[in-house]
């Protein structure tokens, strides 16, 4: 049969945001604890033996209260990952389905779904522009909503605080650092929590606003 001239569907998008908002949630609720955790080990105090990293590759046993934060750490990590694939699955759709909304080309190709977040520098702003094209199909005449500026200024916050999203040191090295000074740690997990919550918001938004137009 030929299908030259037939309208391509859209893809279905309540599934992919219920998914991507599960995610969501759940990684702010693991970044949240290891927040709880670095606050215990600074009240706690740094044993008398030391860092758990001692240098020149030694290491002392870690206390009770030490493993637990490497099981949260990791619990961290592993719902992080989970709502990145999640949430990336929801912007693919989101943003093919912009792609016929709008009935041209958007500003961001495909491949920038997915390279917007790994390519040095161009990674400080595609992807919020690639959220804004999903936008504008869905809603051509409202402002970007507030939210999706909140979540991209607190994604950069625990993006290039150091102590955030990206880790540059490992577990042991983080312990050292909650007994020593807290305050920069729980500041960038409060601006993953807060990106993961407005994010959640986000998805829940743009997901109403193409589903309304395409109805219409």
């Amino acid at each position: 049969m030929n299908d030259e001239g037939k309208t391509p569907a859209l893809q279905p998008l309540t599934g992919a945001a219920r998914c991507a908002t599960v995610a969501l949630a759940l990684a702010g609720v693991a970044w949240a604890a290891r927040g709880v955790w670095q606050i215990r080990l600074a009240v706690a105090g740094q044993p008398l033996s030391g860092p758990p990293d001692q240098g020149g590759g030694q290491h002392r046993p870690l206390t009770a209260l030490e493993d637990a934060y490497h099981l949260v750490s990791t619990a961290g990590d592993v719902t992080t990952v989970l709502c990145a694939v999640a949430f990336l699955a929801w912007l693919s759709r989101a943003r093919d389905n912009a792609r016929l909304l709008s009935g041209g080309r958007l500003r961001y190709s495909t491949p920038w779904v997915y390279l917007g977040w790994i390519v040095p520098v161009a990674n400080l702003w595609v992807p919020h522009g690639v959220v804004a094209d999903v936008h504008r199909a869905g809603a051509p005449d409202a402002r970007l909503p507030r939210v999706v500026t909140m979540w991209w200024v607190l994604w950069l916050v625990g993006l290039l605080s150091g102590v955030g999203l990206m880790y540059a040191d490992t577990t042991d090295e983080v312990i050292a650092r909650a007994y020593t000074g807290v305050a920069p740690l729980l500041v960038a997990d409060a601006a993953v929590v807060g990106a993961a919550v407005a994010c959640a918001l986000m998805v829940r938004a743009l997901t109403g606003a193409q589903e309304k137009r395409a109805a219409s």
